[in-house]
């Protein structure tokens, strides 16, 4: 099935008024685990960062990540780039309209977009999956940060191809690759220039419990009814609890093997 038209559906209900576009936002990171990695690392690596640090979210999606970084690392500069034109037009009218102007949108191709030297830091969240020619894209990555600056990634290891079957197909369709095995992408890092590689497996035992019961399964009853958007509160008055619970084990502990991989490198 098709996951985009989903999230799609759902950003618009939350879009109405900037509040709700916030609210949209907090529950983004209160459900989805791949966000507690990703603020997780997020906080490690600011330590490091100078103050004025320029940044590159390749791949911004709705732009929750640039909102948490603009209000964490309020000095820096901001570079969200994405391929969707209609996506970048509503964050940048969003973050105008609540006056966070260090964060910059712009329509590019991660195959052809490159800044030599340019950031301290690129983070690139739910993207690699997506790109064929993903060693050009590591590579204008590698070239576009400074020396000694951070890429920071998440995207489904080699696992995730498990999770993401329904009976009837794929659950996410438009996916060029199901994941990446840990040595593979170590490769395409080094090939690209990367070193100081550091990878872990994300989505244990129990973050792909959470995942279920918190996406996969409600994103999978929104595909069958819309109607189901009506008693979404009610699951997740249950549910939510337990997720919560497995969330925080799942970024707790170490994984021998996940559903996700998050990746440091450096320059």
């Amino acid at each position: 099935m098709e996951y985009d038209p989903i999230k799609n559906a759902l950003g618009r209900v939350f879009n109405r008024t900037p509040a709700l576009r916030v609210l949209f936002y907090h529950l983004l990171d209160i459900l989805l685990l791949r966000t507690w990695h990703v603020h997780k690392a997020l906080r490690k690596i600011r330590r490091t960062l100078p103050e004025t640090s320029r940044i590159l979210d390749a791949g911004s999606g709705f732009g929750q990540y640039d909102y948490y970084m603009a209000r964490k690392m309020p000095h820096s500069q901001i570079l969200a780039v994405d391929i969707k034109e209609d996506q970048i037009a509503d964050c940048s009218r969003f973050f105008a309209q609540i006056g966070l102007p260090q964060v910059r949108f712009e329509v590019a191709d991660l195959t052809q977009y490159m800044a030599p030297d340019a950031y301290h830091l690129i983070l690139s969240v739910d993207v690699m999956e997506h790109i064929l020619e993903d060693t050009l894209v590591l590579t204008h990555f590698h070239r576009s940060l400074q020396a000694g600056g951070t890429l920071l990634l998440s995207t489904p290891s080699e696992r995730g191809a498990q999770d993401e079957q329904t009976g009837s197909g794929s659950f996410i369709g438009e996916h060029v690759r199901c994941g990446y095995a840990v040595a593979d992408m170590r490769d395409k890092l080094v090939q690209a220039g990367f070193q100081d590689i550091r990878i872990r497996y994300t989505y244990g035992v129990p973050g792909r419990t959470a995942w279920h019961l918190s996406m996969k399964y409600p994103v999978l009853l929104l595909g069958k009814s819309r109607w189901f958007f009506v008693l979404l509160p009610f699951y997740y008055v249950i549910f939510f609890p337990f997720c919560l619970i497995l969330n925080y084990l799942d970024v707790s502990c170490r994984h021998r093997s996940g559903s996700g991989l998050l990746v440091e490198a450096r320059k």
